[in-house]
């Protein structure tokens, strides 16, 4: 896809073929009624004014919606896949592509009403859409630590630009047991930004130093659970095909099944090719 990078410098400034192409796309599905929210890039510079080079435009839909949408979008003469069904389905325009997404990689992420409750108004190429909470945004990002990509530094600036706005309660149940990799962003947070240490609130901070506490003086856990298939798809491998521990991702714990797993895996060597 080094094309598609080369096409769409910014997220403010494609070329000329490729806006009118997201215009396109954005048009049909406000014409289709189905409610769908605007992320990555876009979304990100919406709430931090950073900008960047951006391969796609990230549409959020909820995965019921998924069959819908791509209906309307084949009415117009654009074809979609699924290319993963337990998160990600493209719609294509030569060598760029809109994902439509619908949860997360590790599918603790998925979309539900709260996404839309939450979410902003913005105007993305002309179009007047919604976009993702930060909180949504924080949520889904927290959990990706590949070795050739690590969003941690998105969560911090976007801590540093809405810290004081965020819904923490909120946040935090979106973590619920995983509170673990919501502390690690925190601290990190602390560490880059000394002086805005204040925009997360100390309550907040309290309650995750005494959860740390309270699990540090108690016992381990007897099950041998392998929870860092949430945070990479290839790095832990080793741990749940050769040292046979309990692949968080799979019930009773996640939201995948065997299948989603297995098509999840083998897309990794096809992701190095690129």
């Amino acid at each position: 896809m080094e094309a598609a990078v080369s096409i769409l410098r910014t997220p403010e400034n494609p070329e000329p073929e490729v806006r009118a192409f997201y215009r396109r796309v954005l048009d049909i599905l406000i014409e289709s009624g189905v409610p769908f929210l605007v992320g990555g890039a876009y979304a990100f510079n919406r709430y931090t004014g950073i900008n960047r080079h951006t391969r796609d435009l990230d549409i959020f839909i909820r995965r019921n919606d998924f069959e819908p949408i791509s209906a309307a979008l084949h009415e117009r003469g654009h074809d979609t896949e699924l290319t993963f069904p337990h998160w990600l389905g493209k719609v294509r325009f030569d060598d760029v592509y809109i994902d439509l997404i619908f949860s997360s990689g590790n599918g603790i992420a998925e979309v539900d009403d709260l996404w839309f409750e939450y979410a902003v108004d913005a105007s993305v190429h002309g179009v007047d859409v919604k976009i993702c909470p930060a909180e949504e945004m924080i949520w889904s990002k927290a959990f990706i630590m590949e070795r050739e990509r690590f969003d941690g530094a998105d969560i911090i600036h976007l801590l540093h630009a809405c810290g004081d706005r965020l819904d923490w309660p909120r946040l935090m149940r979106r973590f619920g047991p995983h509170w673990r990799v919501l502390m690690s962003h925190l601290v990190l947070f602390g560490f880059a930004y000394p002086s805005a240490r204040h925009l997360v609130p100390a309550a907040v901070m309290d309650e995750m130093i005494e959860r740390l506490r309270q699990e540090t003086h108690s016992a381990s856990p007897e099950n041998d659970i392998c929870l860092g298939t949430l945070l990479s798809r290839e790095q832990y491998l080793k741990d749940i095909e050769q040292e046979g521990l309990q692949d968080a991702r799979l019930p009773p714990l996640g939201n995948m099944s065997p299948e989603d797993t297995e098509i999840w895996t083998q897309a990794i060597q096809e992701h190095q090719k690129h």
